[in-house]
């Protein structure tokens, strides 16, 4: 009682102030609407007196005329008539006029709509009419019509106002409190049921009906479904961060644990003078996803490949990441001296690597390493079996080095949701055909529900590849493939890193940067230098890159001694005979370009083959006039996206292969072809005397572009379409599957595009 008297009182005390608040407004428009039906009387009275007002008004009866005033006067809106002859004479009227009144210019008395005027006795409003005799005018009526009726019925309508809004705050108040009393007991009978362990039914009616408990089941089914479409939102407008990353596996995916799948693991434990030292690998794989996995707070499993990896795992190859901040748990898969070699160094980067790259390296395939391939894979495949805590969970599979991995996971839990990323590019189908287990891989690819790819070319490639060597239905308008009865979309990623970058990275002044970087290498406070950062690998156009800053001092010799390349190469695959090549005439090209220029203060290349720490690299970028990316073919090349990212300042040039993923979302950087020297060459010269005004417009654009389309979102849309997958699935398995309507299926799969993108 006391709750519906506190909310009764406020809402018709409140209802009352409204009333008496819009009062002045209800008098105005009264007001209004009482002086346009006076002023519609004044002429009708004004036309019945034309007449006789003239004729006495001509023989100068001027009683007989204040008389005809009187009987006329009898109305209670009149107050008083009077007649000027003319302009300059006295007014002849039934009643003593107000001062104000006269018959000199009579006219100015009424404005149209009448003239009011406050007199002792209330308020009148003044009509002028001019009376006419044979179209001569003859005379001025002046009518003097009382108000005080008009104040009188404004009043009664202020009172029956008041009262009515009185009534209807009542009214308001009580319906309002009964639904409110009703909802209230409503839900708490609900949440009493609920913390009794009873089930939640829409009537009373349903409780003892076991007939109507499916459908009661269904259409909860239905709502839980519509709510969780309603909340899929528009990533375009949504900014991703990891709280909107973690928020959405809490909407979306009712909290589950994520699972990621890889080679290469985020952190690596080596013994190094005596002690145990943590390093992370210098990979876009682990760039990428490593703030994905702090935010989603899941299980990442990996090859265990460092010296002191097994001195740090408990008993079930765990270790929590990253180090003295643990967010997620890293399980490490242990591989065999046999199996290294035959799976990562022959099959996987003897022969998909090359293949995949089309990089004039000729791909060499043995069966001796597909055993050892298949047999890891299958290795990773248990594991992911042992790390689920369900029959349903969300899995993403990283990279070439797991291409038969969905298919075995597919195999041990039928009903995960999997979702396999490809990171490096997809060749045409005639490059592809060159594998002998061609049918195998992408077999093994096909057990995901989702398969990503950089590029909408690359997907392009992986559809044509399957439509020319599978048994398998492709369709293009879905972007769906459907295979052993299941289907597959591949869909379109474009991978990011993270933003804003992590305070460590950034915590060191550029100008600090600029010192510290010049003074390590000799080199002068006003010297421009280039960043280079890369793997040492044959697909990264370190030698073309090297060639087209030779050419840069040939042709503007005005940078000779003045600018240096630092070309920062982290040692990769060195058991590989084609990397080792690599390296050597990496070297030797360097030391050329250095020789042919003896005189320069300071040698054009810098080459630091070593591994860095993430906060040394942002350091090079962030003191470098330039950063160059010149790959001869790359699925997207996050060192771009770091570059960028790392410039809070607004300066510095972005030099970008076109054959790299991330010239299509950065086209304010220099798109370069790196085949091309004298270009590239050209490309250096400019970035190196672009005005600082043009550095900030184009790092502004491509700085907002990253923001924006930063690593969270590539992850929440592969997560958001893996949970619009799982209810699709779910619907499916409740309606027996196998009896819906092909055409109902791909009605569905259209609508699921559509969303996806």
């Amino acid at each position: 009682m006391k709750l519906s008297l506190r909310f009764i009182v406020p809402l018709v005390l409140a209802l009352a102030a409204l009333a008496y608040g819009i009062t002045p407004l209800v008098d105005q428009l009264t007001l209004r609407w009482f002086m346009r039906d006076l002023n519609l009387r004044a002429n009708l009275v004004a036309n019945s007196l034309d007449e006789a007002v003239n004729a006495l008004g001509a023989t100068g009866q001027t009683t007989r005329i204040r008389q005809l005033f009187t009987r006329v006067a009898k109305d209670e809106r009149l107050y008083a008539l009077a007649y000027c002859a003319t302009d300059r004479s006295t007014p002849v009227a039934n009643v003593a006029l107000p001062p104000e009144i006269s018959c000199a210019a009579p006219d100015t008395l009424d404005g149209g709509e009448g003239k009011l005027l406050h007199i002792e006795n209330g308020s009148v409003l003044v009509s002028v009419r001019r009376l006419s005799a044979d179209s001569t005018a003859a005379g001025t009526l002046i009518l003097l019509h009382d108000l005080s009726f008009a104040e009188r019925r404004s009043e009664e309508t202020k009172r029956y106002l008041f009262y009515f809004f009185l009534a209807l705050g009542l009214v308001v108040s009580l319906i309002t409190v009964a639904i409110a009393q009703l909802s209230f007991r409503g839900w708490v009978r609900g949440l009493r049921g609920i913390l009794r362990g009873e089930r939640l039914q829409f009537g009373s009616s349903l409780q003892d009906d076991d007939a109507l408990r499916p459908i009661a089941e269904d259409v909860r089914a239905l709502i839980r479904d519509l709510e969780a479409e309603h909340r899929l939102r528009d990533e375009e407008q949504l900014a991703w961060s990891p709280q909107s990353l973690r928020d959405l596996l809490q909407n979306e995916l009712r909290g589950q644990d994520v699972i990621v799948v890889s080679n290469r693991e985020p952190y690596i434990h080596v013994r190094e003078g005596g002690g145990i030292k943590v390093q992370q690998p210098a990979s876009g794989l682990v760039t990428a996803v490593e703030p994905v996995m702090r935010a989603c707070s899941g299980t990442w499993i990996a090859h265990g490949s460092g010296s002191a990896d097994r001195d740090t795992v408990d008993r079930n190859d765990r270790v929590a990441v990253p180090v003295g901040d643990p967010a997620y748990q890293l399980r490490r898969v242990w591989l065999s001296p046999e199996e290294e070699t035959g799976y990562y160094y022959g099959f996987a980067n003897e022969g998909l690597w090359p293949l995949c790259h089309i990089s004039h390296v000729r791909p060499i395939f043995r069966s001796s390493d597909w055993e050892q391939y298949r047999r890891v894979n299958q290795k990773f495949a248990d594991a992911v079996a042992e790390e689920s805590r369900s029959d349903d969970p969300i899995i993403l599979v990283q990279d070439y080095h797991l291409a038969l991995l969905p298919r075995m996971i597919r195999n041990l839990l039928p009903n995960a949701t999997i979702v396999t990323f490809w990171h490096i590019p997809w060749p045409n189908p005639e490059a592809f055909g060159i594998c002998p287990w061609r049918t195998e891989l992408i077999d093994g690819m096909l057990g995901s529900s989702i398969l990503g790819f950089h590029t909408q070319f690359h997907s392009n490639n992986f559809m044509d590849t399957v439509d020319r060597l599978l048994e398998a239905r492709v369709d293009r308008e879905t972007f769906t493939v459907s295979y052993r009865q299941a289907r597959t979309a591949v869909k379109r990623y474009p991978i990011s890193i993270e933003w804003p970058p992590s305070p460590a990275l950034i915590a060191k002044p550029v100008e600090q940067c600029a010192d510290e970087v010049r003074r390590r290498h000799g080199l002068p406070a006003e010297h421009a230098i280039g960043v280079g950062v890369d793997r040492l690998d044959y697909t990264k156009g370190i030698e073309e890159r090297f060639r087209a800053v030779e050419r840069l001092l040939e042709s503007y010799p005005e940078w000779v001694g003045k600018f240096s390349f630092i070309q920062i190469a982290a040692p990769t695959r060195a058991a590989i005979e084609q990397y080792q090549d690599y390296e050597h005439r990496v070297r030797a090209l360097a030391k050329k370009i250095n020789d042919r220029f003896p005189h320069a203060a300071h040698d054009p290349i810098i080459l630091a083959i070593a591994h860095h720490e993430p906060q040394q690299v942002y350091e090079y970028y962030r003191a470098a006039e330039l950063c160059f990316v010149s790959s001869l073919h790359d699925g997207m090349n996050l060192v771009a996206k770091e570059y960028v990212a790392a410039r809070d300042d607004e300066r510095g040039v972005l030099v970008l292969s076109q054959f790299t993923g991330a010239a299509r979302e950065l086209p304010e950087a220099l798109i370069v072809n790196p085949y091309d020297t004298d270009q590239c060459a050209t490309a250096l010269h400019t970035a190196l005397t672009m005005p600082v005004k043009t550095q900030r417009a184009r790092m502004r654009l491509m700085r907002g572009l990253i923001r924006d389309f930063n690593v969270y979102r590539w992850a929440g849309r592969m997560l958001l379409d893996a949970a619009a997958m799982r209810r699709s699935g779910r619907v499916l398995r409740d309606n027996g599957g196998d009896d819906i309507p092909e055409a109902t299926v791909t009605t569905d799969r259209k609508i699921f595009d559509r969303r996806a993108h």
